[in-house]
């Protein structure tokens, strides 16, 4: 009977240390996620202030400062559009390249064995 219950109070106690280390790290990562994705968005908050504040200001100044400050409001924004379609490209291609990933491993599984259709079938349901 004791080893029954130490061996249930090991277990116990090892579910709750992978709870207690789930709740410490996954609580600090969402916090950090939330913390770049607020600190990315107000960059590019910033920026678009930035444009419009010197549009604002070349409305106020002669026609060659006026060209300048477009140009350069024009630039800014420009640059801040490249950043966003860069992140962009980079989460596509990591999504393609994850499917293209799981393609191969449902063609090596075909090759193995082409009339396993209920193995091509799961794993076709897996990848949705």
């Amino acid at each position: 009977m004791t080893s029954l219950f130490s061996s249930r109070d090991i277990q116990v106690k090892s579910m709750e240390q992978t709870v207690k280390h789930a709740e410490k790290y996954l609580g600090e990562i969402c916090y950090l996620l939330g913390s770049y994705t607020r600190k990315t968005a107000k960059l590019r908050d910033k920026a678009d202030l930035l444009v419009a504040q010197l549009y604002d200001f070349s409305s106020t100044e002669g026609p060659e400062l006026q060209i300048g400050l477009k140009n350069l409001a024009e630039d800014l924004a420009m640059v801040q559009d490249y950043r966003q379609a860069q992140a962009d490209l980079k989460k596509f291609n990591t999504d393609l390249n994850r499917e293209l990933k799981e393609l191969q491993k449902l063609e090596k599984i075909r090759l193995r064995n082409p009339a396993d259709r209920q193995s091509i079938v799961s794993f076709t349901y897996q990848f949705q």
